[in-house]
């Protein structure tokens, strides 16, 4: 998994002062690990807002200004809910010996088998939660939907685990992740068929 670097400024917090932040293109932020104290900061909302709208999950390095790196992943992002702007995020900091929770976007590979009959490839779950050491977790989690037909889905419990055997998928094993729809024709064309047939 690739480090990013971001830079982070330490803030006072007062009231209004988040407001002030946010319209000088800063977003604040909380930094927190297990057992220290919460650190107030501020994070350039354009660098941020490029790892927020990653298709890969990363570890980020905090640097502060007097040098001092923190290595720490996104663990909450708040979003404001008519700009649809980042307007507050949580750090969480680790070290290299803690298992961590960590969400890692879905990524899919090879062509289904459904899509290829005129059916449409739908992802239900963009990211899973997944468990494990920080050097185990991947960018994306690749799943093959080669086999996959129209009407079917693959759930979190009918996921391969051989490439991530130091991992563990925190979410609803009976949660579907990927599934493929029939095409509108064809879903209009079942129904008139469902519809015609006279019941028994």
């Amino acid at each position: 998994m690739e480090t990013i670097v971001l830079g982070v400024e330490p803030r006072v917090i007062k009231k209004k002062a988040a407001d002030k932040l946010r319209k000088t293109g800063v977003v604040p932020a909380v930094i927190y690990h297990k057992g220290e104290e919460t650190v107030a900061v501020g994070v350039n909302e354009l660098a941020l807002r490029k790892l927020v709208h990653s298709a890969e999950s990363h570890i980020i390095d905090l640097q502060f200004p007097d040098g001092k790196i923190k290595r720490s992943f996104i663990k909450a992002v708040q979003f404001h809910p008519v700009t649809d702007r980042i307007i507050h995020t949580d750090f969480q900091l680790f070290s290299a010996d803690e298992v961590i929770e960590l969400e890692v976007p879905v990524a899919v590979t090879g062509d289904s088998a459904g899509v290829e009959k005129g059916g449409k490839l739908q992802i239900i779950k963009h990211a899973l939660t997944i468990k494990g050491m920080p050097e185990h977790m991947p960018d994306h989690f690749v799943i093959d939907v080669t086999a996959l037909e129209i009407g079917h889905s693959i759930h979190i419990k009918d996921l391969p685990m051989d490439a991530y055997t130091d991992l563990v998928i925190m979410d609803d094993p009976d949660t579907p992740v990927i599934t493929v729809l029939a095409s509108k024709k064809e879903a209009e064309a079942t129904a008139e068929a469902a519809a015609a047939t006279p019941a028994s």
